[in-house]
């Protein structure tokens, strides 16, 4: 098996993940925080979604997703666009809300299958590629792209345990 069709499976089950919890909430549920330092399902999803938008779509050439197919508009945050939201305090984390859980969803399924969409495309020959040198060391595309898949896996993990201290409350 490639290296791209593991990444892409590994994407698969995090999706999975993700959409298995927030099926389980409702949208108040989502928008939930349980704990100040724990941050609610929909801004694990929302970042997550972010994340993949931010990292892939300049690889791949393209333009992200959250301007050009309107999810700005769409979230409709009280946020800057130029928010570091690894770096989200607890009262800007729980500024990510929305009131249709639909809006996840699509963003979500967007950016996954625009990852995947990339990594089908992707000549393996090009995994080692220094695509970043502002980082010491610098950064090769295969070591940003795992980064970036490990992030949606830690995040849809913590979704599970996010869902499940706000519904056993």
């Amino acid at each position: 098996m490639k290296a791209t069709q593991l990444s892409i499976d590994t994407l698969d089950r995090a999706q999975e993940r993700f959409l298995d919890t927030l099926n389980q909430m409702t949208v108040d549920q989502a928008n939930t925080m349980p704990h100040p330092l724990i941050k609610s399902v929909t801004w694990l999803i929302w970042h997550t979604s972010r994340m993949l938008d931010y990292q892939v779509s300049p690889l791949a050439g393209l333009d992200q997703l959250y301007t050009t197919d309107g999810f700005k508009d769409r979230f409709n945050l009280d946020l800057p666009d130029d928010t570091q939201d690894w770096k989200h305090t607890p009262e800007e984390a729980a500024k990510v809300v929305v009131s249709d859980k639909q809006v996840l969803i699509d963003y979500l399924e967007a950016t996954i299958a625009r990852a995947k969409t990339y990594l089908y495309t992707l000549d393996e020959s090009s995994l080692s590629d220094i695509i970043d040198r502002s980082w010491t060391p610098a950064v090769t595309r295969d070591v940003r792209l795992v980064s970036t898949i490990d992030d949606a896996v830690m995040h849809s993990g913590q979704a599970v345990y996010t869902r499940r201290l706000v519904i056993n409350k």
